[in-house]
């Protein structure tokens, strides 16, 4: 990528994923591969097809590019194949596992055969869930971590995983949207060289009220 690289952290399923040059660099990469021909790598077929929906609802195509037109599933699929290391991969996947049994407890049927209010319903109930139940759900998944430390086929607890998981991809998801080339420079505010320091300006001067991309 042509801007500036910086190393982050982000949750991903019950891990961090951790990003870096090789993770900017693959994000940038995953532009080129054709979505409709897209064949996972790490994930099966049936959570590569979840992934897509929750991605779509989360950053849909409008007015800018949506997380299917800049490859973001294919990016963390591929991160998970590439990068990330055998615990962080166990962990997602665990977390996927959970959301897809949520999806089949609630809809009586597989993700992979879900339609986009399907997911939309089910993203609604664990993302825009109370305080309390959020809570409730985070000390579930420490609780299931501790477990597996001693026993590691203790399964996640449903509700807990797909909470997590949807917490995650739509952190790396805008992480990637903002991140990538086209939104980078076409859609935020882009200085490919940036330094000058400016004490006083209004806002108009300075990207016009856009964020600054790195």
């Amino acid at each position: 990528m042509k801007r500036r690289q910086a190393l982050k952290n982000i949750g991903l399923g019950a891990g961090i994923f951790v990003i870096g040059p090789s993770a900017l660099s693959l994000l940038q990469s995953c532009k080129n591969e054709p979505e409709y021909d897209w064949e996972p790598a790490f994930l099966t077929a049936s959570h590569g097809y979840a992934l897509k929906k929750i991605l779509n609802i989360i950053l849909p195509t409008s007015d800018t590019p949506g997380a299917t037109d800049l490859n973001i599933p294919q990016f963390i699929d591929s991160y998970m194949d590439k990068v990330a290391d055998e615990e962080r991969r166990d962990r997602f996947l665990r977390s996927a596992n959970a959301f897809s049994r949520s999806f089949k407890k609630e809809f009586d049927k597989e993700q992979g055969e879900g339609s986009e209010e399907d997911f939309e319903q089910l993203i609604k109930k664990y993302l825009k869930a109370t305080p309390a139940e959020k809570e409730a759900y985070a000390k579930r998944n420490t609780e299931t971590q501790d477990a597996q430390n001693q026993d590691p086929e203790v399964e996640i607890d449903d509700d807990a995983g797909a909470f997590a998981y949807l917490t995650s991809i739509r952190g790396v998801g805008i992480w990637a949207w903002k991140n990538s080339e086209e939104i980078g420079e076409n859609v935020m505010w882009y200085d490919p060289i940036p330094g000058e320091y400016i004490p006083c300006g209004s806002i108009d001067e300075f990207g016009g009220g856009k964020a600054m991309s790195l």
